[in-house]
């Protein structure tokens, strides 16, 4: 495994939109991380995001969003794992394959980690890695502290964790380390309001959807025809 901070994005990516990938950017910029990995899920553990379209199709889309980046990638972690897939799984997979949880960075949008309680093995999960939770439209990251006050000891801010004299020691050093507790950290940014269900929608109905997800991603769901109503409308 490769040293370095990774960031981790994982979804059900049905499809990748700008939303995810301006998350992975704004965490990217926070935290100075070398590496970033969208990780579709293969079956997310929760019915009611059954997706529309096979793991394979999301892997390929996942993997024209990161080529757009220098340093991102798409892992098949998840799909070829198959059965439901668990955060806790992938990040354990991870440090069993070498990589030192202090430099793990699992991205998440504000929004999802209000619902963290409800994961599977939380809390443990979050000893696995570091949380960076970026702000998302209509939800702050001040009222988290409220929607899981259990955490609120563990949350901080890119700020707070840099040195207080610059150009002593790297950005964040206080994060790596062999003893370093996972931190759960709040990533204030402008991400787009974007939803897979709407694009679903917009390409169902035949509207377009540029300007919501990466280019490549667009051509590859117009070659596929993916998203599109059959006779019945469904």
């Amino acid at each position: 495994m490769t040293a370095g901070r990774l960031g981790i994005l994982g979804g059900t990516f049905d499809p990748i939109h700008l939303g995810h990938v301006a998350a992975a950017m704004a965490a990217s910029r926070a935290l100075a991380l070398d590496r970033v990995m969208l990780v579709p899920s293969c079956l997310p553990p929760h019915r009611a995001m059954l997706s529309r379209t096979s793991p394979e199709h999301r892997l390929a889309m996942a993997a024209l969003a990161a080529g757009a980046h220098p340093h991102w990638s798409a892992s098949d972690v998840e799909v070829v794992r198959e059965g439901p897939s668990y955060t806790f799984d992938t990040l354990s997979g991870l440090i069993r394959d070498g990589q030192a949880r202090s430099q793990i960075f699992f991205i998440i949008g504000a929004d999802a980690f209000a619902d963290i309680a409800m994961w599977s093995r939380y809390p443990a999960v979050l000893d696995l890695a570091h949380f960076a939770v970026v702000a998302r439209p209509g939800i702050t990251l001040d009222s988290l502290t409220a929607r899981v006050p259990d955490l609120a000891d563990r949350m901080t801010t890119p700020d707070q964790l840099r040195p207080s004299v610059a150009g002593l020691q790297p950005p964040l050093q206080e994060l790596e380390g062999p003893t370093a507790a996972t931190r759960v950290i709040l990533i204030e940014a402008a991400t787009p309001e974007v939803s897979s269900t709407d694009i679903r929608r917009r390409v169902g109905v035949g509207e377009s959807i540029l300007g919501l997800v990466p280019d490549g991603v667009a051509d590859y769901i117009s070659q596929h025809r993916l998203y599109e109503y059959d006779s019945n409308g469904t």
